[in-house]
């Protein structure tokens, strides 16, 4: 089921989510329902926060070349769901434009670790490991800031910052 995506600036998205502790068929259809969600709204990741769920859970499909045609998609199976996420190791520094779904059309270089290593569980409580340098990393690091009550607008200099609050004001008016 597609959900409705919470918009900045709705204070639920300043939530600490909180851990999961049973791994059954309602987190299950959680995970469903945000894919379906991201897919529906054009996004790479989802954290559930963001549609207002205050569990430690995000999702991220990178999309991939489709090979019967010059679209890209997104595929189900090549969905990453992560659960209690705890990241390990972080190394480098690399900047990388974003955007978020709970910030809608707005976009912005977000300066982020290059490196990062990142334990988690499953949809079944497995834990595993994931360690990328490339853009599932900065997916993982701006997923995982919903968890802990951010945006990655909070991550932009003051003058950014104050531009971006005056923008938005005036188009959401």
């Amino acid at each position: 089921m597609v959900r409705d995506i919470v918009i900045y600036p709705d204070k639920r998205l300043k939530q600490i989510s909180k851990e999961v502790v049973v791994f059954d068929e309602k987190l299950h259809s959680l995970l469903d329902d945000m894919y379906e969600t991201m897919i529906a709204k054009n996004g790479v990741g989802l954290a559930s926060i963001q549609i207002g769920v205050a569990l430690r859970v995000f999702i991220i499909n990178v999309p991939v070349d489709d090979e019967f045609s010059d679209r890209t998609v997104q595929p189900k199976e090549n969905t990453l769901e992560f659960i209690n996420p705890i990241f390990i190791e972080k190394n480098g520094l690399t900047k990388f434009q974003e955007g978020c779904l709970s910030v809608p059309s707005v976009y912005e270089d977000v300066d982020r670790f290059e490196y990062v290593k990142v334990s988690y569980q499953d949809r079944f409580g497995v834990k595993h490991i994931i360690e990328d340098d490339e853009f599932l990393s900065i997916a993982m690091q701006h997923e995982n800031d919903h968890l802990d009550g951010k945006l990655f607008i909070e991550k932009l200099s003051f003058m950014k910052r104050k531009k971006f609050e005056k923008e938005w004001k005036k188009r959401n008016l």
